[in-house]
């Protein structure tokens, strides 16, 4: 069952770069690019190969020993990349307090004075303060330049009229 062949370099080198590659690639996965999976599951089976043909060809007191010091590098990976440290890089932690204009609290309240850039026939342009608003009359024409006011937000129009 135990084969004598004698191994030759390139042997001691095939299985030399699975094992390092296999602990690179779990590395990568673990430390630098969490989360891919396909990048781990290939070291793991690079991983697997190399130890494989250790205990294959270099018998099981070889392969016991590359299998617990694999284990544990393996291990040391896994401590150091779920470091919080370490997923604070790649988490976001970081909290987005901007907001949205809501229609249900309008920013131009009844009451509100404004100057036309449009004629208003019977919708144009208003400029409050520095906000251009798109408002509408109740009807009647309002010439561009004219001074208006609010008289009520009714579902999501600004309804004005002339000040007189």
């Amino acid at each position: 069952m135990f084969s004598t062949k004698h191994l030759t370099a390139m042997d001691w080198l095939t299985i030399a770069l699975l094992l390092l590659f296999g602990l690179l690639f779990l590395a990568a996965e673990v430390i630098f690019i969490p989360g891919t999976t396909v990048v781990g599951l290939v070291g793991f089976c690079l991983l697997l190969a190399g130890i494989w043909f250790t205990y294959r060809d270099l018998g099981t007191s070889t392969g016991h020993v590359l299998l617990i010091s694999s284990a544990a590098v393996v291990g040391l990976l896994v401590y150091l990349g779920l470091r919080p440290k370490n997923l604070n890089r790649v988490a976001l932690t970081n909290v987005n307090h901007a907001r949205v204009h809501d229609v249900r609290h309008p920013d131009v309240v009844p009451g509100t004075t404004g100057r036309t850039l449009s004629a208003l026939r019977p919708a144009g342009t208003v400029l409050f303060e520095d906000d251009r608003r798109e408002v509408t009359t109740r009807g009647e024409f309002v010439a561009a330049g004219s001074e208006v006011r609010v008289l009520a937000i009714e579902q999501n129009r600004i309804v004005v009229e002339k000040v007189a």
